[in-house]
């Protein structure tokens, strides 16, 4: 696959992918600010609004209806943090124009659409529209309360809570409850206005297409002020603890909750960070992991048993399921296969096993083009230059020394238990 080629627009970095390998066109706006305790709830309800009509299409239902004229393309957004960031992303998935009759590019049609969401909202007197703001309030208020009735979801917030109790990455990239009765149409326009001026802008098109024509459709398309870009904010690798913390919660369940962080020492532009990779398939990215054979299969302690990796941050997270009787027992188990990584307790099956799972998914990454958008997203956010194929050289050079090395660095620092009541 051809690389990248990148350019500038306003304050927007472009990224194009010119290529013949799909039938559609892959956009993708990435709008990355600081994670903010004063800013992320509104920041976080910006896409809500954005999305219920721009100052073209000012109603919800002509907005809908465009996309369909654009022969049904593909529109939505996420809100997630990525180290010490919250971002926003808008993606659009639009068919080539070569494979149906249109008068007008559809990738200019589709790049206009994107641009008057995100820099020509829909304002009824000089603010967002407050009908839309207070359903959207509402619809944020309700994924919120949904994470406390998803207890595996939530467990594992609250771990990271309870991790970082003094790092910004306590907060949820959706923002706070408390806060969003205070939002107003015009204080969130307000901070649309902070939004535009500060935001670190991405914009990546993969299909086929020229990064010429992509600059020059973006610059009919968004009014951003011209300007430098904005770097992402740089994110602090999360420190080793001083002591474990060990939290336990009650609420109403019937099965315990069992998590655990870890901090690595190590991020995205380490040089081991293939070897982090590595790290964590073998602890419990996958199903031949030691979590899942050892606490799972052998001991019968848990539903569930995995563990998950924010290389940005450094942060490698433990989530099982158990029963609430055997959360000693459980503990035991999962730092015993802590110890077993330090102590380089690796098989051979261990490790072409995870090598092959890691191979394979990053070689079906390269079939995906949001995927593989994302993927080169992560180099920019992080600052480095490291392609797909020199990962996944890395990834078969590691060695079992390589991956001692890594568990050296890491350091149990939370524990956290949401439990059933106890009675008094």
């Amino acid at each position: 696959m051809n690389v990248f080629q990148s350019g500038q627009v306003q304050r927007l970095r472009i990224h194009v992918l010119p290529t013949k390998r799909f039938k559609t066109f892959a956009i993708s706006l990435y709008a990355g600010v600081p994670l903010e305790e004063n800013t992320v709830t509104e920041t976080a309800l910006l896409p809500f609004v954005m999305r219920r009509g721009n100052a073209k299409l000012p109603e919800t239902s002509l907005f809908r209806a465009k996309l369909d004229e654009l022969y049904g393309a593909g529109f939505g957004f996420d809100i997630y943090k990525r180290g010490d960031s919250q971002i926003v992303q808008f993606s659009l998935d639009i068919i080539n124009d070569q494979f149906v009759t249109t008068n007008e590019s559809l990738l200019a049609q589709a790049l206009q659409f994107l641009g008057d969401t995100v820099s020509s909202p829909y304002l009824p007197n000089g603010s967002f529209s407050t009908a839309y703001v207070e359903a959207e309030k509402d619809n944020i208020r309700k994924r919120l309360e949904a994470i406390v009735n998803d207890k595996i979801r939530y467990a594992a917030e609250r771990c990271l809570e309870e991790m970082c109790e003094d790092d910004i990455y306590r907060l949820h990239p959706l923002g706070k409850q408390s806060d969003l009765l205070q939002i107003t149409a015009q204080s969130l326009y307000n901070r649309y206005q902070d939004w535009l001026k500060e935001a670190a802008f991405d914009l990546y098109v993969v299909g086929d297409t020229t990064l010429a024509e992509v600059e020059k459709y973006v610059a009919d398309s968004f009014n951003i002020k011209q300007g430098a870009p904005t770097l992402y904010s740089s994110t602090q690798l999360k420190t080793g603890p001083t002591e474990i913390k060990r939290v336990v919660e009650e609420l109403d369940v019937g099965q315990g909750k069992l998590n655990m962080g870890l901090t690595t020492g190590l991020g995205y532009n380490d040089a081991n960070y293939a070897a982090l990779l590595m790290y964590n398939g073998i602890l419990g990215g996958y199903p031949h992991s030691k979590l899942f054979l050892n606490v799972r299969e052998r001991a019968s302690l848990a539903y569930y048993a995995a563990s998950r990796l924010d290389g940005h941050k450094g942060i490698c997270t433990i989530q099982s399921g158990i029963e609430i009787a055997h959360y000693e027992q459980a503990v035991a188990i999962i730092e015993e296969q802590l110890e077993a990584m330090r102590a380089g307790a690796l098989t051979d099956l261990e490790m072409e096993q995870t090598k092959a799972m890691l191979i394979n998914q990053l070689r079906e990454m390269q079939d995906s083009a949001f995927e593989t958008i994302g993927y080169h997203f992560n180099q920019v956010f992080s600052g480095t230059k490291r392609s797909v194929e020199q990962l996944l050289q890395q990834v078969k050079d590691i060695t079992k020394e390589d991956i001692v090395t890594v568990a050296e660095h890491v350091q149990l620092d939370t524990i956290y238990f949401l439990r059933d009541r106890e009675e008094k």
